[in-house]
């Protein structure tokens, strides 16, 4: 079976599962890394809108929703692999979000369509993501 998802539900999906277990990641010996400057500038982005005025900015903006936009703006997520000898490591970019989080099980995509999705569906559409199969637990 395929399964087949437009790049805006990939990345509510993919949004969702940073928000509701990005922690659980943490769990596995795995810390989060980005740049520094894309952070500051993706979240500037959001808060105040761009210079030319095309996009108002976004008050409340929380930590996934920078990260969003650091993809969005063509930068990337590492996942370091802290506890083995760095095998784990994984970086992604947006298009890989595209194409991967389809590639999760179909249970867990069920799961968020319906929203009766969990930590454990976040976690496992982030393993797909940056693994590219479900690795952990």
């Amino acid at each position: 079976m395929e399964i087949k998802l437009t790049n805006k539900e990939s990345e509510d999906f993919f949004f969702n599962a940073l928000c509701n277990g990005l922690n659980y990641m943490g769990g596995y010996g795995l810390e989060l890394d980005y740049s520094e400057p894309a952070y500051i500038t993706a979240s500037a982005k959001l808060k105040h809108g761009t210079s030319d005025g095309s996009m108002q900015g976004i008050h409340g903006v929380c930590f996934e929703d920078v990260l969003m936009e650091i993809l969005r703006e063509g930068g990337s997520l590492t996942f370091i692999d802290r506890e083995g000898e760095g095998d784990m490591t994984r970086s992604i970019n947006l298009t890989n979000a595209h194409e991967r989080v389809k590639n999760t099980p179909a249970e867990h995509l069920i799961a968020m369509v319906n929203e009766t999705d969990d930590a454990e569906t976040a976690d496992c559409i982030l393993q797909t993501v940056f693994f590219e199969e479900i690795i952990f637990g």
